[in-house]
């Protein structure tokens, strides 16, 4: 597939361009500065501001789909105000440019952990989670449910587990739905090169289309 990848140099969003490298596919690379990517068969980098709409639309046209793996920065002063920017001109750029399937990776903080109540909403969360990073768990929220309004896409959004990044690679993983997952009495992890399996499985065999879904290691 040609698909346009968002948020390349990030954590996430280098391994999902491993991945999808590693699986055959052809990966243009929206990044800023291309001098950040090394290049790879199969990747071409593509000069394009996340913040703006009719650049990200030039890039993705003639693409078969899109992931985002957008971040401003967990250190950005002004977070949330810059996710919910760049997530509104990803989800615009993408129509634009005339791609249906989209794909973007949120964040565990808008997980359900009872009925009605969402992990970010939570003292354990605010107790554990550097304050500069609750802005952008918030954003990423509310960019979900903006995005459950759309239907001019074929969207997906996928929530990470709490612990990313915290537990050993296994080469597969365990699917959930709108609730956080668990491991015993302590929230499920992912290592990174796990979620980007997810990703690239979801991007190839689309199953959770206009849905969020989260994803975990293996129990």
């Amino acid at each position: 597939m040609n698909i346009a990848l968002i948020g390349a140099t990030g954590f996430v969003g280098a391994a999902v361009l491993s991945t999808l490298l590693q699986r055959g596919h052809r990966v243009t690379a929206l990044v800023r500065d291309p001098s950040k990517l090394a290049p790879q068969p199969g990747l071409t980098a593509a000069v394009a501001d996340a913040y703006d709409a009719d650049a990200i639309a030039a890039a993705v046209r003639g693409h078969d789909a899109v992931v985002s793996a957008f971040n401003p920065g967990w250190n950005d002063p002004a977070l949330y105000d810059n996710f919910m920017r760049g997530s509104a001109a990803i989800e615009r750029g993408v129509e634009l440019g005339g791609v249906r399937r989209l794909l973007v990776v949120g964040g565990a903080g808008s997980l359900f952990v009872a009925p009605g109540v969402q992990l970010v909403d939570t003292p354990a969360f605010l107790d554990h989670v550097p304050p500069n990073i609750v802005p952008g768990a918030k954003a990423a929220r509310d960019a979900l449910n903006t995005l459950r309004a759309n239907t001019a896409l074929d969207w997906t959004f996928l929530s990470p587990p709490a612990m990313l990044g915290q537990v050993e690679a296994t080469g597969g993983y365990r699917v959930g739905g709108e609730d956080l997952l668990m491991d015993g009495d302590k929230p499920a992890g992912i290592a990174v090169a796990d979620l980007a399996l997810a990703i690239a499985d979801e991007i190839e065999q689309p199953r959770h289309l206009r849905a969020r879904f989260t994803v975990a290691s293996q129990a």
